[in-house]
């Protein structure tokens, strides 16, 4: 078992590199030992951190302004589908005529599903 030791500040590498290296004990369902908190994450008994209501609110307003533009951006994309098929079926039957022989196949819908 081969240990990568890197030089410099690159601890988090070395613990990694120690982890997958050296076998950890359990207790009560919770790993012990080697590991050690993130400081960027803070302790369940912290307050959470307190954000100006108006922050929030025009962050909600931008998310409110995308998801409008995707529904708008959907609601194209789906008409431009459904102007597809129906040009689709329009060769289709064209075709039924000019080749009254030929067995064409038939088109299902990709929005209808089978039962």
């Amino acid at each position: 078992m081969a240990v990568w030791i890197g030089t410099g500040g690159d601890q988090d590498m070395q613990r990694i590199a120690i982890k997958r290296a050296m076998p950890v004990p359990k207790k009560n369902r919770r790993l012990v030992g080697l590991g050690r908190r993130s400081r960027s994450i803070p302790p369940f008994s912290a307050p959470p951190p307190f954000v100006d209501p108006e922050v929030l609110t025009a962050q909600l307003k931008d998310k409110d302004d995308r998801i409008s533009v995707l529904e708008t951006q959907m609601a194209a994309q789906q008409a431009g589908y459904e102007a597809q098929m129906r040009l689709n079926q329009q060769m289709l039957e064209m075709m039924r005529r000019m080749y009254p022989n030929e067995v064409f196949p038939d088109v299902q819908d990709p929005n209808v599903q089978n039962p």
